[in-house]
């Protein structure tokens, strides 16, 4: 008799699961167009939204309340896979809308069935369809939490390999509105200057360590970008603030040894000559043993220059010499024969027939011309080697001209 009355039980709630089944599956299109109606009347981040992505929600709901349907019917064979309810949209939904929005869309489409429980169940079923749309509530929030956790980890190892990509083009020369659209991809702001940094890699760098370089460049400018070549770190800096600032936060990330300032450049389209600029300074930087670090790229023109830099060679002859001869014969007279009275004022007095003080006025005009001061020893072995250069340019035109 027992048995009797808990099997005639047992096939009363499955009829009436059956029976709620049924309605839920009929009411379908009403539940999808309730959640609908709230998401737009209670949230901001839908309504702004393109008609597009509203629609493909859309989809996502409707979706969303069939994986119930199905699961309730059968809890063992359903799914509350949030991958599985997403698949009705692209992936880039994920872009469009937050995890934050994803819970908030489970929530209001959840409230929207046990608001509408009373239409969809007997009295005797309303209970169970409520704890049944809770449980799966929950378990579809915490398998959303794991697809945008594998969208952010897919995303993170995109943009890590495009980054790399960026910075090598950027080291390389490579420079077009592909690389543009790369950098910008990357969340580059485009404010303000841009200079690049190169030195020595702080060891073997795993994931994790160039994760942390990658953050702390982030935290000192606006915009940066970072790249591991070998044993080699490569840093491009950006933003409107004080760049050298953010230099010396980040100098400690660097391993042992010399660091190269490529010049700052006005936009992060002309990066690459800051960045090979510092590259060959790295290269040719141990030829000046007293060099600082970080040291300028351009401080490092004479080294860069006899280790094969074309650019090194045309910034000595355009940013110096042409300044300097432009600047007058008597300028150009008068720092070589300083330079080869062994840098001394009265000497230089006497062979050009002037008094000391004029010799020291003109070295100083030639250091307003130029930029670069001749009566200091680094400086004037620059503006020494510039005149040769640029000697040898001039020798080298005018013989292709004959």
């Amino acid at each position: 008799m027992l048995a009797a009355v808990t099997v005639s039980e047992r096939a009363g709630r499955e009829e009436g699961s059956s029976d709620v089944v049924r309605r839920l599956r009929g009411g379908t299109d009403m539940l999808t167009a309730a959640a609908l109606k709230r998401l737009d009347a209670e949230l901001d981040w839908y309504r702004d939204l393109a008609a597009e992505d509203r629609s493909w929600i859309g989809l996502v709901a409707q979706a969303g309340i069939a994986a119930f349907i199905s699961w309730y019917e059968e809890p063992a064979n359903g799914s509350y896979n949030a991958q599985e309810i997403f698949r009705a949209a692209p992936p880039e939904l994920t872009r469009s809308i937050s995890l934050q929005h994803t819970l908030q869309l489970v929530r209001i489409v959840v409230e929207v069935v046990e608001d509408n429980a009373v239409q969809l169940a007997e009295p005797g079923q309303q209970r169970d369809l409520r704890d049944a749309v809770l449980l799966y509530s929950r378990e579809v929030a915490f398998s959303a939490a794991e697809v945008y956790a594998r969208a952010a980890e897919t995303r993170g190892a995109w943009d890590a390999r495009l980054e790399a990509l960026v910075v090598d083009s950027l080291v390389r020369g490579v420079s077009d509105e592909s690389l543009r659209s790369r950098i910008t991809a990357l969340g580059w702001s485009g404010r303000g200057a841009t200079l690049v940094m190169v030195g020595r890699a702080p060891g073997q760098m795993d994931e994790r360590r160039t994760a942390d370089v990658r953050r702390a460049c982030r935290r000192a400018a606006e915009d940066a970008l970072v790249g591991i070549q070998g044993d080699r770190l490569v840093v491009v800096l950006g933003g409107e603030g004080n760049l050298r600032a953010a230099v010396d936060s980040i100098l400690p990330r660097f391993g042992q040894g010399p660091v190269v300032l490529g010049p700052e450049v006005r936009d992060v389209g002309d990066a690459g000559r800051s960045a090979r600029a510092a590259v060959a300074g790295l290269l040719a930087v141990h030829a000046w043993q007293a060099a600082p670090r970080p040291v300028v790229a351009d401080d490092l023109l004479p080294e860069r220059m006899l280790n094969g830099d074309p650019l090194a060679r045309r910034t000595l002859v355009e940013e110096l010499y042409k300044p300097l001869v432009a600047g007058g014969t008597t300028l150009v007279q008068t720092l070589e024969e300083y330079l080869a009275q062994g840098r001394s004022l009265e000497g230089a007095a006497r062979a050009l027939y002037v008094h000391p003080n004029t010799v020291r006025y003109r070295l100083r005009r030639i250091g307003q011309v130029v930029g670069w001061d001749p009566t200091d020893a680094r400086e004037g072995f620059v503006l020494q080697v510039a005149l040769a250069v640029g000697r040898l340019a001039e020798t080298a035109a005018r013989h292709s001209g004959v």
